[in-house]
């Protein structure tokens, strides 16, 4: 791949850098994060910007050596840049591909805000395009790798802007099964941000089939933490909230 185009979007993420945002955010997370210290507006047009005048115009394997080339560096925001060329490219993508995201998974995401990003963007649209997938993310539940885990989950959270009609959980209303059945599966994990993860596909989920997921969610606190609890009822009417909540 050629370098020209990473240097490009280095010297441009460097001349853009907040220093009192980078150390906000290096305070932000519990684990520690590399950043230039750009605000994400900023970031996704950068991004939006050598999309158009290059990376669309690559061919598949090009641009997954360039993504490649980002997630390498660490740093989040060439993570967000990297993730939104390949939202950007979808058109471009077969099911084979799914291989290639499940190694950007394992290899490069290692915060929240890379794998919320990468699950919503792009494992997301990939599971809305081809749901039979969903059986390979059901084998992440059990991934050593708590990254693995919670996209497990969170990949459920989508929405495909190339798709009319598709809302944000498109992919956790079709699959309400298979919602439920990951659930049960990270109910005990010990990882605050797996708890997290499932409670917000639940609560992804209740937009949909509330009353499903309300009885999921009775059938089933006692061994779901208050976190993952909390997150899944969240946007449920208080009256409902009140009685998920109790005490037995």
């Amino acid at each position: 791949m050629d370098n020209k185009l990473i240097k490009k979007i280095r010297h441009e993420l460097k001349s853009q850098v907040d220093l009192d945002y980078k150390k906000g955010c290096e305070n932000f997370f519990i684990e520690k994060i590399v950043c230039y210290g750009v605000r994400t507006p900023l970031v996704r047009k950068i991004s939006q910007k050598y999309f158009r005048e290059e990376v669309k115009f690559l061919d598949k394997k090009d641009l997954f050596s360039l993504c490649e080339d980002l997630f390498k560096s660490d740093y989040n925001e060439e993570a967000t840049i990297a993730i939104q060329f390949l939202s950007l490219s979808f058109n471009k993508f077969e099911k084979k591909d799914f291989k290639v995201f499940t190694q950007f998974l394992n290899k490069y995401i290692n915060n929240w805000a890379k794998d919320d990003d990468f699950c919503t963007h792009v494992l997301g649209v990939m599971l809305g395009r081809h749901p039979e997938l969903i059986s390979e993310l059901k084998k992440w539940t059990k991934s050593k790798n708590m990254w693995v885990r919670r996209a497990s989950a969170v990949s459920f959270i989508s929405s495909d802007r190339m798709s009319v009609g598709k809302e944000v959980g498109y992919v956790a209303r079709d699959n309400l099964k298979d919602v439920f059945e990951i659930a049960r599966t990270l109910m005990k994990d010990k990882e605050d941000l797996v708890q997290k993860g499932y409670g917000w596909m639940l609560k992804v989920a209740a937009n949909f089939h509330q009353k499903q997921v309300f009885d999921f969610v009775m059938e089933n606190k006692k061994e779901m933490t208050r976190t993952a609890l909390r997150y899944a009822i969240e946007k449920m009417p208080r009256k409902l909230k009140i009685e998920a909540m109790k005490i037995d």
